[in-house]
């Protein structure tokens, strides 16, 4: 029975009483004062026996984490504070272990905070069940249609940014072990008045707004809608169109991702989504008067193209669905006459159409999603019910809907307590206590007076709906007073005993319910319980081609006509409700009662006036007297015994007999008297809450007494065992001492032998060390002086040597000058005076022979790449690099003999690219040592190819590859085949050969390109009067990895054609003509090439504006 650490926390935390049952005195504001109370501390639960008052904090707690959630599993109700984790447990431990089918059935007003509680519910649910991949993903789905769901039923209201506009009764199954296998959803009344009007300051159905708000401008473009709210009737009319709390994007992107989760297919969702989109759309249709010529009144829509769009979205004729928008057909004696609506009539038509799309829409979600996480086996189930419903509301004015949410809540509140008092009946037999009658307040006859066959409002109401004639509102009030006026819980103005009740208006009624009294109306009630939708409409929308239209109007099968009035909405809410509540009888209930603390959704504040309205509307208090009926606690005898069982000596600290009797050993030492407590089979009964409270004081002082006695103990104990273990330690330390103290005068003796020992050696070894160092210096010295002897022998030697070698050389030069001197004197009469300059041209030709030969002995190889040349004296620099240039002329004039005309064109082609592109364009050096192929797809043998080149005889085919076509009107990249010949320019169509441009090559008048890394190309086309059809669509973009070899083969193309080379613009900016429109082509930097099938750039066009740049 021990706590955990968290459990403990929560429960040495709580505030005031947990369980309003034990209140003592019990009184409304007792009541209301502990609910505050706790509300202060952040203790929003609060128990009526099983029953959980919950009150909205308008913030977000801590008290939903996993780790809390465990601390609930598989724990007593009563064993922690109260919490909705708690009744879930129980809940479903009942379901799993004792296959009891059950029930949780949340209550209260709007913004009290009902959609959360059941949220809180599932999420309990899915961490505590089974885990495994099926039952993930039916868990995944489950959650997910929430969501879904909220989008599509919830709206901002006055008093709740969330608030459900439908009722939702989800039965979550089971299978053997306690794991969910499906569940079934049913919904009730979605409130679709909604639709085509709200109050000020309340919102439309979220899913109009996230949708907007979302959505990928292409998809809205494709539902024809724009991103502004403020567009819409439907939506602007209201003043409120943004709310701070809520991220309309972000949640549009969960209910897409919830709707896959759950099964929708994308064309599913996308049906969806336009038919929202047709709701929005014809919000906007407008209407203007017409006099007929019979004098009648008619109207024509003044803003056709809403209706041209709303018939594309729907698929049907723009015509059909006009007729069926201001006329109506009308059959008198099997003949079938049209009439005009006026304006007001075609605004209301307009209005019932746009809510009957959207409820019956929403009724298909809901069949929908049942059919994906519905049970696909035969298996024995378990199931656990979750009804989360309108609480009863009660406004300024109360229309039809609030009469028909009230009678849910006399229902639902009828139910509660027939089944509270069964259950408290049930368990006194069960338990052998005598059971004690409980007066309360029976609202069976307000049921009756609602629902009771011929005679009930909701059977008047459908009488007066079947009469023919002209019924009105009023006729029906008229009809009330005649059937009700004796009825104690009925008042109108008319009645003798309200007349002179001036709150009460004379075209209203007022019915006492168990909540108080309201108000209701008249007005819409005839309207809104036909809820009829012309015929006409009906079979506009059968006849539409949108896949969900003839699912969501069977009725308008012309082959299926039924002259059968369709139920009304009242019978059918009725008949819903009688389901509901005999579903409800089948299970086990159990109770979520939420109160709103306050009008303004804040946090921490608690208006007493209105949580005081809420008690009394719930009955929260007659709950409290029908649990406080006869004995206010009861207790298992073997929890109260482990409890208590410190208040008798004989049972403490343990007690091994009868738990009955250990329980009877306790009172009788308390002194309690026998009428205060009743022994049943298993519990302990007590009467008064006042002695359960002196038990809790009694223990709370036996307690401190016990952590008294124990805390005296357990410091002696302390106190002793420390001083046994001083004791021991002085024992050790003394032992321990002795042995260290001997052991370091042995160190001491030991290290001073080892000292007396290391000094002799050391002395011993410096000697030796000494004498060996001496016998090395003295070879060292002898070995130096040999070294430095031998050193003076080689100076010596070399010294001798050089000096015979400059006395050799001495003699030489003396007998060269000797000799010239010699030859000077004897053949000097034998030159004239002019023979130096003769003897200087000699050796100048000397010198040049001597280069040429150089120059012939070295030339370089004949390939015209090689560079290699012989070095040259500076006097002769520039005739070297003359005889260098004619040498390279003549070796390529030579390489070019050896060449075939297609090489030699081929280098032509490479030639003038270079002239086009060097150092103009940034990818040009990456295509120079490429070879131009021309056939990068060898279509010459393509048997497709030779048809269409039979057909426009361009037999020379010059280039074919795949290439990347911009789209002139909207930027959009496609691939194509392109092939230049020697006389067109052609586009085919890759995949089918089918040509679909042949532009003769001579059109072609100017080649554009930008000087960045992109690979694209602007052809330019003459723009003749009367010329070809393909060339009046304008000019081409063209991307490809070789657009160098395409430009190039163009350019010469158009050369050979007509001698004269296009223009080539190699600039950031150029001019387009695309059909009639002229166009900036605008290159941005930084552009990449294209990639195959992914184009590498974005290309934007903007009116007269074509943006080339990277994504």
């Amino acid at each position: 029975m021990a706590l955990h650490l968290g459990a403990q926390y929560i429960l040495e935390h709580n505030v005031g009483i947990s369980d309003a049952v034990l209140l003592h005195p019990l009184t409304e504001e007792a009541f209301i004062e502990n609910i505050k109370k706790r509300f202060s501390h952040e203790q929003i639960y609060t128990y009526i026996g099983t029953v959980v008052v919950s009150v909205n904090p308008y913030k977000k707690l801590p008290l939903y984490t996993p780790e809390v959630i465990e601390e609930y599993r598989s724990r007593n109700i009563y064993e922690l504070p109260p919490h909705i984790y708690a009744i879930s447990d129980e809940a479903y431990r009942s379901m799993r272990d004792r296959n009891l089918d059950q029930c949780i059935i949340i209550s209260g007003e709007s913004g009290a905070g009902k959609t959360e509680a059941s949220k809180v519910i599932m999420q309990y649910v899915a961490q505590v069940s089974g885990k495994g991949r099926e039952i993930d993903r039916v868990k995944e789905q489950l959650l997910q249609s929430n969501p879904v769901l909220e989008a599509f039923g919830n709206a901002k209201t006055l008093r709740n940014d969330n608030s459900s506009r439908f009722g939702k009764y989800m039965d979550i199954e089971f299978d053997f072990k306690g794991d969910p296998i499906g569940g079934v959803i049913t919904n009730y009344l979605l409130e679709k008045s909604r639709v085509a009007s709200q109050i000020p300051g309340e919102r439309n159905f979220h899913i109009f707004y996230q949708l907007l708000a979302g959505a990928d401008p292409t998809f809205l473009e494709t539902l024809k809608l724009s991103p502004k709210p403020e567009n819409y009737g439907f939506l602007n009319r209201s003043g409120c169109i943004k709310v701070d709390a809520i991220d309309d994007a972000k949640d549009f992107n969960m209910v897409k991702t919830g709707m896959e989760v759950i099964g929708f297919y994308r064309t599913e969702i996308t049906e969806v989504f336009q038919l929202v989109a047709s709701v929005l759309k014809l919000g906007n249709v407008e209407f203007s008067h017409r006099s007929n010529a019979d004098g009648t009144d008619g109207c024509d829509i003044s803003n056709t193209g809403e209706i041209a769009e709303v018939a594309q979205l729907l698929g049907c004729l723009e015509q059909n669905l006009t007729n069926a928008l201001t006329q109506r057909t009308v059959e008198v004696k099997r003949d079938k006459v049209k009439t005009d609506f006026s304006v007001a009539g075609a605004v209301y038509a307009r209005d019932a159409l746009c809510k009957a799309i959207y409820s019956r829409l929403f009724s298909w979600l809901v069949q929908r999603i049942n059919d994906s996480i519905k049970v696909k086996t035969e298996q024995t189930r378990k199931v656990m019910g979750v009804l989360d419903i309108y609480g009863f509301e009660v406004f300024q004015t109360n229309r039809y809907e609030q009469f028909i949410i009230n009678y849910c809540n006399e229902k639902l509140q009828q139910i509660f307590i027939e089944l509270t008092l069964k259950e408290e009946q049930e368990e006194y037999i069960r338990e052998g206590i005598e059971w004690i009658h409980v007066d309360y307040f029976n609202n069976a006859v307000i049921c009756d007076l609602i629902e009771k066959n011929n005679v009930g409002i909701l059977a008047l109401l459908d009488e007066q709906c079947l009469l023919p004639g002209n019924v009105t509102d009023k006729t029906f009030l008229e009809k009330l007073n005649q059937t009700c006026k004796d009825h104690p819980h009925f008042e109108s103005r008319t009645l003798k005993k309200n007349q002179s009740d001036r709150t009460l208006p004379h075209d209203a009624f007022r019915l006492k319910h168990y909540a108080g009294n309201v108000t209701y109306k008249v007005d819409g009630f005839i309207d809104k319980n036909n809820d009829l939708l012309y015929r006409d409409l009906s079979q506009a929308m059968y006849a539409c081609r949108h896949n969900l239209m003839k699912k969501l109007f069977p009725e308008g099968n012309p082959s299926q006509k039924s002259l059968k009035r369709p139920p009304t909405a009242g019978s059918q809410f009725k008949a819903s409700v009688q389901e509901l509540m005999k579903n409800l009888l089948s299970k086990n209930p159990n109770y979520i009662r939420c109160i709103k603390p306050n009008d303004d959704k804040q946090s921490g504040t608690l208006d007493l006036e209105i949580v005081k309205h809420q008690v009394r509307y719930l009955g929260l208090m007659e709950n409290i007297r029908v649990k406080r009926a006869g004995y206010a606690y009861r207790q298992i005898y073997a929890q109260f015994l482990y409890r208590y069982k410190m208040l008798a000596d004989e049972t403490w600290p343990s007690w091994h007999g009868d738990v009955v009797e250990g329980v009877k050993l306790i009172l009788a030492n308390q002194k309690i008297q026998q009428d205060e407590i009743a022994f049943g089979k298993s519990k302990l009964f007590i009467r008064n809450p006042k002695t359960l409270f002196d038990l809790e004081e009694t223990r709370r002082e036996r307690m401190h007494f016990l952590a008294t006695l124990i805390q005296k103990v357990w410091k002696g104990h302390v106190k002793r065992e420390h001083f046994l273990l001083m004791k021991r330690s002085q024992v050790v330390i003394s032992s321990r001492f002795r042995g260290f103290y001997g052991q370091k005068q042995y160190k001491k003796k030991k290290a001073a032998t080892l000292l007396l020992q290391c000094c002799t050696r050391r002395w011993k070894a410096r000697k030796v060390l000494a004498e060996l160092k001496h016998e090395k210096r003295c070879q060292l010295a002898a070995t130096d002086i040999q070294k430095h002897y031998r050193g003076w022998q080689a100076r010596k030697l070399l010294a001798e040597l050089k000096h015979a070698k400059r006395m050799e050389w001495a003699a030489r030069v003396i007998h060269k000058y000797y000799l010239g001197w010699k030859v000077r004197k004897n053949y000097k009469p034998k030159f004239r005076r002019i023979a130096g300059p003769k003897v200087a041209r000699f050796m100048v030709v000397a010198l040049k022979r001597k280069f040429l030969l150089n120059v012939r002995d070295k030339l370089p190889s004949l390939s015209p790449v090689d560079n290699k040349w012989p070095s040259s004296p500076k006097m002769y620099k520039s005739a070297s690099d003359q005889l260098q240039v004619m040498h390279h002329k003549w070796r390529c004039r030579k390489y070019r003999r050896k060449l075939s005309e297609a090489q030699k064109y081929t280098l032509r082609e490479k030639a003038t690219a270079s002239d086009i592109f060097k150092d103009k364009k940034v990818i040009y050096p990456e295509s120079v040592p490429r070879p131009f192929k021309g056939d990068y797809l060898n279509i010459r043998g393509d048997m497709k190819w030779k048809k269409i080149h039979s057909l426009t005889n361009d037999i020379n085919l010059v280039f074919a590859d795949l290439v990347h076509k911009v789209n002139r009107a909207n930027g959009k990249i496609v691939q194509q085949l392109l092939v230049v010949s020697s006389q067109a320019f052609l586009v085919i169509d890759h995949r089918t050969m089918t040509l679909k441009y042949r532009i003769p090559i001579e059109f072609i008048e100017k080649i554009s390109l930008s000087p960045f890394q992109d690979k694209l190309a602007v052809f330019h086309m003459k723009k003749p009067e009367n010329g070809d059809r393909f060339a009046k669509k304008g000019d081409f973009i063209i991307g490809n990895e070789h657009i160098i070899e395409i430009v190039t083969k163009s350019s010469l193309c158009v050369k050979n054609k007509t001698n004269t080379m296009p223009e080539i613009s190699i600039s950031p900016q150029c001019s387009g003509q695309f059909g009639s429109s002229a166009v900036q082509v605008s290159f941005q930097q930084g552009a990449k090439g294209l990639e195959p099938g992914i184009p590498g750039v974005k290309v934007t066009r903007k009116k007269h504006l074509m943006l080339i740049s990277e994504p």
